[in-house]
């Protein structure tokens, strides 16, 4: 766990560094065509379920979970602004989490944190379901490079899992490849938000 945390000080610190004029221009935009902040923070569920809060860039209009679908969003989702629409099709609306990592909250890899009521009452967890919180959460995962937002909840449950099992014999190599594979997902801009039910 030593080296996975060497590892995600090293890689957020640089490419924070690397896309500072990118924030920078990111910010401009967001601020200067929507009201509300730059950045979306959310209390999300961490390692051990302990709670955090998770940055992200704003791609929805203000208080957008008050209305509509309140937490899910759909590809022709209203409440979406222009900018939002391409800061997710490109995934740079996660790019913020990079400070998350940075302070300890996440990972760069690791089972992606829910938001606290997504999944029902945290006493509640099955099993099967406290179980993927005992790793920090990641920006990326097993789950995000095997199907994404395609995916119901049990089958990211059990990728997650996989995951954190795997983990322990293959280590830091785990994340490299899953790092990698990340690039093309993101790349292919595939399966990046859920389907409308």
């Amino acid at each position: 766990m030593a080296i996975k945390r060497i590892l995600d000080v090293l890689l957020s610190f640089i490419l924070i560094i690397a896309f500072c004029p990118l924030f920078l221009i990111i910010s401009i935009l967001i601020k200067t065509s929507s009201k509300g902040p730059v950045f979306f923070i959310q209390e999300r569920i961490g390692k051990d379920t302990s709670l955090f809060k998770m940055f992200k860039f704003r791609t929805m209009v203000e208080n957008a979970e008050s209305s509509g679908s309140g937490l899910f969003s759909y590809e022709d989702d209203p409440r979406i602004t222009k900018i939002g629409h391409i800061l997710r099709r490109m995934s740079i609306d996660e790019l913020p989490q990079l400070f998350n990592v940075l302070i300890g909250d996440m990972s760069l890899v690791g089972p992606r944190p829910p938001v606290t009521y997504e999944l029902g009452d945290i006493n509640d967890f099955s099993e099967e379901l406290k179980a993927r919180f005992r790793m920090k959460p990641g920006i990326t995962g097993l789950a995000q490079v095997s199907g994404r937002n395609d995916l119901e909840w049990p089958d990211k449950i059990k990728f997650d899992n996989q995951y954190i099992d795997s983990f322990r014999d293959q280590g830091i190599f785990m994340d490299f490849r899953i790092l990698i594979k990340t690039i093309f997902v993101v790349l292919a801009m595939a399966n990046i938000v859920e389907k409308k039910k």
